[in-house]
């Protein structure tokens, strides 16, 4: 145990943890907007994570025909790559957020069958999306190439602002803010917020509540997708299991925050992420997985509702 880097690395520590928190926030997304509006987890999403890994690197070498080992893009020419690559995912994870409600809780919540029923075949597609992709990878990482050289603004007070880690904090922060905005003041998100309180009083109001929850999960999808990108940015390499660990940890971040709550979501995704960067340079990287699944279990043991549960109870988004 290494206590001295808090104050030798703090905030370096606290900037790369931000960024990671980010990363959270956006996939926890994808849990609480469906959660807000069917009650359910979908445990799919992590696999709609890593599917969005793999878009980006199609993106970047198949379509746009940039090698692994490509040198790094400049100019206008990176600028639409990482922008292209960028919608490539969010679209290809909205798509499969969509397919995933079609096919996992559609016709399982037209019979009326219980959650539980649909919490199951949210597992099964979400096995079935990782074992195909394992089958298709032969289980191989697959590598992304660097086409954004990782270059810095400055340090201060020992932190890098490297530009990936800044462009991550400021899309996210953008991305967030739009959705809560979204969510708060447009028709579509009004309508998803009515559905959310009552779906027997939203059908009585006009609303398509098939239509609905399919926005919710292709919304889920698009911010997943952008969460997808910055990983892959930032660490240029995937794999068909690379969704566990993300989705767990996204997760847990929704539920730390109230799992349903979009704001909860947002604070429980930078909390983590900067918990996770403290406990691995405190005790070792090794324990970067614990540390999620002690928080995990300690918050559904003391405040199984979040820290921003009363929202929940009240709007569910």
């Amino acid at each position: 145990m290494n206590l001295s880097v808090i104050s030798s690395q703090f905030w370096s520590l606290l900037l790369q943890g931000t960024a990671l928190g980010f990363i959270y926030v956006l996939i926890s997304l994808g849990y609480t907007m469906v959660y807000g509006v069917l009650r359910l987890i979908n445990f799919a999403n992590s696999e709609v994570v890593m599917v969005g890994t793999f878009a980006t690197v199609v993106a970047q070498v198949t379509i746009l025909g940039n090698a692994v080992d490509s040198d790094p893009l400049r100019g206008w020419t990176l600028v639409f790559t990482l922008l292209f690559a960028a919608l490539f995912s969010a679209v290809a994870c909205g798509i499969l957020g969509i397919l995933v409600e079609l096919v996992a809780y559609r016709r399982l919540r037209a019979l009326g069958t219980n959650r539980l029923a649909s919490l199951i075949s949210a597992i099964a597609v979400s096995i079935v999306l990782s074992e195909v992709v394992r089958i298709l990878t032969h289980s191989a990482p697959v590598t992304s190439p660097r086409l954004l050289e990782k270059w810095s603004f400055g340090e201060f007070a020992g932190a890098n602002f490297r530009i990936d880690t800044v462009l991550i904090i400021i899309t996210g922060a953008l991305v967030f803010f739009a959705l809560d905005r979204f969510v708060s003041t447009s028709r579509l998100g009004k309508a998803i917020r009515a559905v959310s309180m009552s779906e027997e009083n939203s059908k009585l109001m006009g609303i398509n509540l098939d239509r609905v929850v399919s926005l919710t999960f292709f919304i889920g999808g698009l911010t997943t997708g952008i969460a997808a990108f910055f990983y892959t940015t930032v660490y240029e390499t995937t794999q068909f299991n690379v969704g566990f660990n993300l989705g767990l940890a996204a997760f847990t971040a929704a539920v730390l925050g109230g799992i349903g709550n979009l704001r909860g979501a947002f604070y429980g995704g930078i909390f983590l992420g900067i918990l996770e960067q403290f406990a691995s340079a405190i005790i070792g990287s090794q324990w970067k997985s614990v540390t999620v699944f002690v928080v995990l279990v300690l918050v559904l043991l003391v405040k199984p509702s979040g820290i921003f549960g009363e929202a929940v109870q009240q709007t569910r988004t």
